[in-house]
């Protein structure tokens, strides 16, 4: 009896740290990736909706100035973008399929604007946090271009990630918590590849 109240106990704990939820939670499946697509709200909400994607967090990125607020980076004087932290799950997706999409829900050869969203902080970028990322921003672009996706040259900017400055509250969700809200973001069949 003892045998088998041990054995019932490790198999218990063996499916709990093995089980395919925890794994995919697992920490080293997790990897980060910054974008700006203009205003931060519907870019949010729709990788929000993404398959694979574990939490967003939109925020100020890119500038120079320390501790942006909304009021000072909507001035276009700090050198931030209204940007989106996207956290994402690489063993359900990839950085390839989140920066597709990225180029699907924006129009990336506006530059420093995004429809009437006008000013520095609402350009196209996306802050790498490696060499692998970088490349691979750089390769999509590429594509894009060659398979002339777009009518016009993209405006992307490809940057190190420097410190994300997480926006305040009322912007976090703002989309979900605000259903009519504005937004000018939405999946554009015609721009996907």
């Amino acid at each position: 009896m003892k045998n088998k109240f041990f054995n019932y106990h490790i198999f218990i704990i063996f499916f709990m740290f093995f089980s395919s939820e925890n794994f995919a939670k697992n920490p080293s499946n997790l990897e980060n990736i910054i974008l700006a697509g203009g205003c931060f709200w519907g870019v949010e909400e729709l990788f929000q909706n993404l398959d694979g994607v574990v939490e967003t967090e939109v925020g100020y990125s890119g500038g120079f100035s320390e501790n942006p607020t909304y009021e000072t980076v909507s001035t276009g004087l700090t050198g931030h973008a209204e940007s989106v932290k996207i956290t994402f799950n690489n063993s359900k997706t990839s950085l390839e399929k989140i920066l597709k999409f990225f180029f699907a829900i924006h129009d990336p050869t506006q530059l420093n604007r995004q429809q009437n969203d006008v000013g520095t902080q609402y350009r196209s970028a996306i802050f790498y946090f490696n060499e692998k990322q970088k490349h691979q921003a750089e390769n999509i672009i590429k594509q894009a271009e060659e398979l002339k996706i777009y009518k016009s040259k993209i405006q992307t900017e490809i940057l190190p990630a420097s410190k994300f400055y997480k926006a305040e509250k009322y912007h976090q969700n703002y989309l979900k918590n605000n259903p009519d809200g504005y937004t000018c973001h939405y999946l554009r069949n015609e721009w996907k590849f």
